[in-house]
């Protein structure tokens, strides 16, 4: 019998933090051809990843230019897979989530009549314009998608409502979870000094992350003005916030939480000590998507600082609220978890909807009994 052979296409970090489990559960079998394929469209960040996870891409893109539009991402990764596509003849191609490479590989997946399947599928907020073009990606690559490997009852619960065949959905947990428990470990030190001397045992140190389109301007400043307000208000909190490379959110960042010692602004931070960090800190903060998978498999409570969630799972679990960004209320959130110890436990021992580690076994074990 003929190898299966399996394309993995993603370009930016989190779909590589994502994928990695996978292509290592992959290059186990010894039925299958694994090739990975990067877009490169975040150098930078991707490459810390690969490294992380040990990942030789066996094509690279590297469509990577500043300022360039959406349109010219699609367009750049359109042609540059197919190219890759006509020299693998892959049987299959894997693509994560919900960027433009995410689209693109599959359109062009299936103009080539390759089979795709689409790992953390289902995901809706219910508004296309929001999160923007994540929202409109994951629903068009849906379209095109043979085997929709679903995080979540409600993920695969969304499809339904879509009218996607039952025999093409598979629940299988998020990819995310198998991937913390692959890099963690106890005796990590972080590089950066002010962060190694804060001390968390004895501070309820709050990781915050805030970089979304729609949240820039006035809302961005609500959060910002109601993390120094938690800060002020409580001498034991701290407040940890990579900052990210977004000329305007540092700009917003450096005017209403710059010169407190107890607020530390630093550089991003690469997914290994970032995820050390999730599992130091108190509680996050956030207006991530990847982060309400992650930190509630640490124990961590998560407040989703957005008007809307494509993952309310987390919500109707416990291991997360979201609470909008209206100032008085983030406020009013945080500091019920930082006061009350028993809020604090109900998010704290919410079990985790994202699954327990398993999902790249899961996948590869479906894709051997679809194809094989």
């Amino acid at each position: 019998m003929d190898k299966l052979k399996v394309l993995l296409v993603f370009g930016t970090r989190p779909e590589a933090v994502k994928m990695a489990p996978l292509i290592k559960e992959l290059k186990k079998q010894d039925e299958i051809i694994t090739k990975v394929c990067v877009t490169g469209q975040h150098r930078e960040m991707l490459d810390q990843i690969l490294h992380v996870f040990d990942i030789v891409p066996d094509y690279d893109l590297n469509i990577f230019k500043p300022g360039q539009t959406l349109t010219e991402v699609t367009h750049k990764s359109l042609v540059g897979v197919e190219k890759v596509i006509k020299e693998f003849e892959p049987d299959l191609m894997l693509v994560q989530g919900d960027t433009t490479a995410v689209f693109a590989g599959a359109l062009a997946a299936f103009y080539n009549g390759v089979k795709i399947g689409h790992v953390e599928a289902g995901l809706r907020s219910g508004d296309l314009y929001s999160p923007f073009p994540e929202e409109a990606n994951r629903m068009l690559t849906g379209v095109v998608t043979n085997f929709h490997f679903a995080p979540t009852n409600q993920a695969r619960e969304n499809l339904f409502k879509e009218n996607y065949d039952e025999e093409k959905i598979f629940v299988t947990g998020n990819t995310a979870i198998d991937a913390l428990h692959m890099v963690l470990n106890k005796d990590f030190k972080f590089n950066d000094d002010s962060v190694n001397n804060i001390d968390f045992k004895n501070k309820k140190v709050i990781l915050m992350t805030a970089h979304r389109r729609e949240n820039i301007g006035e809302n961005m400043e609500n959060i910002f003005g109601a993390i120094k307000e938690v800060v002020e208000s409580n001498d034991n909190v701290e407040i940890i916030y990579p900052m990210h490379k977004n000329p305007k959110v540092r700009e917003i960042a450096t005017k209403i939480l710059g010169d407190n010692k107890r607020i530390h602004l630093t550089e991003p931070i690469d997914y290994l000590p970032f995820a050390h960090l999730m599992a130091k800190s108190y509680l996050i903060v956030t207006d991530s998507g990847g982060i309400q998978e992650e930190a509630p498999s640490l124990g961590k409570p998560v407040l989703v600082v957005r008007k809307e969630t494509e993952r309310p799972e987390g919500i109707e679990a416990g291991t997360a609220r979201l609470i909008g960004v209206d100032k008085d209320n983030i406020v009013k959130n945080i500091n019920k978890l930082v006061r009350d110890e028993k809020e604090y436990e109900k998010m704290a021992f919410a079990v985790n909807p994202y699954g327990d580690g398993t999902a790249a076994k899961n996948i590869v074990s479906i894709i051997k009994e679809k194809l094989l």
